[in-house]
């Protein structure tokens, strides 16, 4: 299979970390495609223009990471990142949810950031933070019991949390929520995350 792929994207960071907790790292290639290259929507078969992309072994393009991430999901012996069916699925898919919504906040904070100036960008730039900022309280009340196996919530929630950090590391979640604090300095001491840390290569290409 052939997943393309930006090292910045946190959505694509979900799928590379799902990829690894999977067991699934000699079945997927990543390509790294910059999206807006002429070429790139040919190359992925993919209608939005957007990464992650994945060419399945049959040749059919898959898109959108949530999509993306179950379909690997039910391609591994190994473990499942989706529960059954049942209120321990629902609240995963919730926790994803969750996580892919605050990226969503956050991205458009920071298109808006880099507008000029003016008093529309300033409303809109403080209503998609205090979306980010309402997401992370959710996430601090909502944390999952710490014997729990590790699902497609908990991937979401510490590549958003992660993404926070790496892209406003001036603004700090930590200092008022201790206990998200905790759970997240423990899943990122995973490999599957530590070896999927953003780097912005397309713009050093």
């Amino acid at each position: 299979m052939e997943l393309h792929i930006s090292p910045s994207s946190p959505y694509v960071r979900k799928v590379r970390v799902s990829v690894r907790e999977l067991g699934l790292e000699d079945q997927v290639e990543e390509v790294i495609t910059i999206p807006w290259d002429e070429d790139a929507d040919v190359a992925m078969q993919n209608p939005t223009g957007k990464v992650p992309a994945l060419i399945t072994d049959d040749g059919d393009s898959l898109f959108d990471s949530p999509v993306i991430c179950e379909y690997l999901d039910s391609l591994s012996d190994r473990v499942s990142l989706f529960p059954s069916a049942g209120p321990a699925r629902w609240a995963a898919l919730r926790r994803q949810a969750l996580a892919d919504a605050m990226l969503d906040a956050m991205i458009a904070r920071r298109v808006e950031g880099n507008r000029p100036g003016d008093a529309d960008s300033k409303y809109w730039i403080n209503r998609h933070w205090s979306a980010v900022q309402r997401c992370i309280d959710e996430m601090e009340r909502t944390l999952p019991d710490s014997d729990k196996p590790i699902d497609i919530g908990d991937i979401a929630i510490a590549v958003a949390l992660a993404q926070v950090l790496y892209r406003f590391g001036d603004q700090d979640w930590r200092p008022s929520r201790p206990k998200l604090v905790s759970w997240f300095e423990e899943i990122a001491q995973r490999p599957s995350l530590g070896k999927t840390y953003p780097v912005d290569h397309e713009r050093s290409r």
